[in-house]
């Protein structure tokens, strides 16, 4: 069987690296001639909305899934009108709207933070009265890695925000006081089988994910994800790996987000669990049994952003596990990544900290 991927990041890759000990082929959708993806299964050069590269896609792979979030909704019904294409073009139209998320979010009982659309400079100023200050203006599209947003603290900033965002759709979110960020990613197969990974804290540096850390040992927030993940893989009758982000708060989960693709916060599965997630997100879109996804030892994984450490250096640190996705330096870009995984937990803490002063970071 050929999957097709539309776009080859390091995440692509990672699918395809994961699904060819399980005999699969691939073959990508993607702009860049040299992308991570393309230094390791075939690729279609071109835009990832051409109608005429997409119809080629959809024909030559039996299932095409994505590992872009930006994938417009027309060009994903183009190719499920040939093919298979999970996750389903719905979990992705959601997942790209932040005003849709969080109104699919509150239907289903998942709680979120306080929240309003603005469409208007007057609308923003309304919501703000509405929420109270401080609070975080998103733009309702195209938001990544800390982009499409703006903390306000005071009045005389709503101005300011509303120009810097380009006076687009938005939503206004009051502010969490959370006590830490976590994910939790779980996986489904065609048949309805589920599973969960366990929770992972995630810790962010300038909105950019820095670290993780797996897994996170509190029984009653493992169970509130669950729930929350359980309603949107049974609402959108899902196939694939599913990522919801939370903040932490007084002990209670508030939903952040979604992601309907495999996850940079669950790379640490890579090493750290029985499956990881790239290969369970192929058995899922496959219909093959979900493989376990309980966690090995205590595990943290370390983003290489803008410039790649020593490899030797990363390698001579117990338990460390060395990626690089192929990808030219720039900064604030993800280049790569580096898992450690430890039998103790107490000794996680001592090798994390070695490992991310190689990335030359503060804390």
């Amino acid at each position: 069987m050929t999957v097709g991927i539309v776009g080859a990041g390091q995440l692509g890759r990672m699918m395809a690296l994961a699904g060819l000990p399980l005999g699969e082929r691939f073959l990508f959708l993607d702009r860049e001639e040299d992308s991570p993806g393309a230094q390791v299964a075939p690729s279609l050069l071109g835009a990832i909305d051409d109608a005429a590269l997409l119809e080629t896609l959809a024909r030559r792979c039996e299932v095409v899934t994505f590992d872009v979030e930006n994938l417009p909704r027309e060009a994903a019904e183009r190719v499920a009108a040939h093919t298979r294409l999970l996750p389903p073009v719905d979990a992705l139209a959601t997942a790209q709207d932040r005003l849709l998320e969080k109104t699919l979010f509150n239907a289903l009982g998942i709680e979120t933070v306080a929240w309003r659309a603005v469409d208007s400079l007057e609308e923003l100023r309304d919501a703000a009265a509405a929420l109270g200050l401080p609070a975080v203006l998103k733009t309702r599209r195209l938001g990544y890695d800390g982009r499409g947003q703006r903390f306000i603290r005071q009045q005389d900033e709503l101005v300011g925000a509303w120009e810097a965002l380009g006076g687009v759709p938005m939503i206004l979110e009051a502010f969490a006081p959370f006590d830490e960020e976590v994910s939790l990613i779980g996986v489904r197969n065609p048949r309805g089988e589920r599973r969960h990974y366990p929770l992972t804290r995630n810790v962010h540096w300038q909105g950019i994910l820095d670290y993780s850390l797996a897994p996170v040992t509190r029984p009653g927030l493992q169970q509130q994800a669950e729930r929350c993940l359980d309603r949107l893989l049974e609402h959108f009758a899902y196939a694939g790996v599913l990522t919801v982000e939370f903040f932490v708060v007084d002990g209670q989960l508030l939903a952040n987000e979604m992601a309907p693709r495999v996850h940079n916060s669950g790379h640490w599965t890579l090493e750290g669990a029985v499956t990881s997630q790239f290969e369970n997100h192929l058995r899922g879109i496959l219909d093959l049994p979900l493989g376990d996804t309980t966690a090995r030892g205590h595990s943290a994984m370390v983003n290489f952003l803008g410039h790649l450490p020593e490899r030797a250096e990363v390698l001579a640190i117990e338990g460390c596990h060395f990626h690089d996705y192929g990808k030219s330096p720039r900064p604030r870009r993800k280049i790569g990544h580096a898992t450690v995984v430890c039998a103790e937990r107490s000794a996680l803490p001592g090798r994390l900290e070695r490992l991310r002063a190689l990335t030359g970071r503060e804390r």
